[in-house]
């Protein structure tokens, strides 16, 4: 007699995919690799050593010496990029630092170049918040609005004056309506055929971002949700993502990463150019709080969270964990 009880057919059995750590790593189907990651730094002017970010533990407001040298260990690590924001000390409702020779960002940006030559791509962010005295991300009109055209002139010229001081790409993070094409024109127009725009194509006004404004010591009241995205819109994203890339953008970002990986997919699935996510303040100083509170643990939690973003779509990833990851990775 047949035991009704045994199968029949082949035994399908998943969980002999998963019996040993050498038989999953044979088998994972995502993998990060040290190239697709891009370390966000932070350089400020008029300190003679690294100051600590009270809000994101291990990382630190860099001398322009001190930056020289985590970009050259950087490239020796042989992650992909290096992303500098600038900190001036002296800001204006303008922002004349951001396309001074002479200001925090592009002296920081001419020394970094220098060190790692072609062996790490130097990008810098290209938003005029870290710069202005109200700490929004464009030149204010008399009623204190963004004014779009205004803001885009002053882009312009701070993505020259970044394309002189040796960056390779251009974050363009203000999102404001043209600024890939203006921007683009620019360049072209004095000969930087050749450098590459960044376009923050879907960045969300976020709840997640205080962190970092620590980080730039933003002078920011109110919020920026007139030229953000709204968290609740996801076509509207994809829209300035087809914006952005039929004005020439090289690279599309997602920003926060892990509150938005359902955009990250969407974007990965539609656009012709690279991707790219950015693992923001916020997401990181959640993981340290809760890891220092003994409730989760570290290192399990930074490698998935990079995972995860990897698995969404995101072929470049700008996390402050690009030097810290290296050591789980297999």
């Amino acid at each position: 007699m047949t035991d009704a009880r045994r199968p029949t057919g082949p035994v399908i059995r998943p969980r002999r995919l998963r019996q040993s750590p050498a038989i999953r790593r044979l088998v994972a189907e995502t993998r990060l690799h040290r190239a697709e990651l891009v370390l966000p730094v932070f350089v400020r002017e008029g300190i003679t050593s690294p100051v600590p970010i009270t809000a994101m533990p291990g990382v630190v407001q860099h001398t322009v010496e001190t930056l020289v040298t985590e970009a050259v260990a950087a490239a020796d690590a042989g992650i992909g990029g290096i992303m500098l924001f600038g900190v001036p000390s002296a800001k204006d409702a303008v922002g004349s630092g951001a396309d001074d020779p002479d200001g925090i960002l592009n002296v920081a940006l001419r020394a970094v170049a220098d060190a790692v030559g072609d062996r790490l791509v130097v990008m810098a962010d290209l938003c005029l918040d870290e710069f202005t005295d109200h700490g929004h991300c464009g030149v204010l009109d008399d009623a204190g609005r963004v004014d779009n055209a205004a803001t885009l002139e002053r882009y312009a010229a701070m993505g020259l004056a970044q394309a002189r001081a040796g960056a390779q790409v251009l974050g363009l993070s203000g999102m404001m309506d043209g600024q890939v094409a203006y921007v683009r024109a620019a360049l072209d127009a004095q000969g930087f055929t050749d450098t590459l725009i960044l376009a923050y194509a879907a960045k969300y006004t976020s709840g997640l971002y205080g962190p970092f404004r620590e980080a730039v010591q933003s002078s920011l009241e109110g919020d920026r949700a007139t030229y953000q995205q709204d968290p609740a819109n996801a076509t509207e994203a994809l829209r300035e993502l087809e914006l952005d890339i039929a004005e020439g953008a090289d690279i599309v970002l997602v920003k926060p990463a892990m509150p938005h990986l359902d955009i990250v997919a969407a974007a990965a699935a539609m656009s012709p150019v690279p991707v790219a996510a950015y693992q923001i303040s916020g997401e990181y100083s959640m993981i340290e709080a809760a890891s220092a509170n003994g409730w989760i643990e570290r290192d399990r939690a930074i490698l998935e969270s990079l995972l995860n973003i990897r698995r969404a779509g995101a072929q470049i990833i700008l996390t402050y964990y690009a030097l810290d990851v290296l050591d789980l990775l297999p």
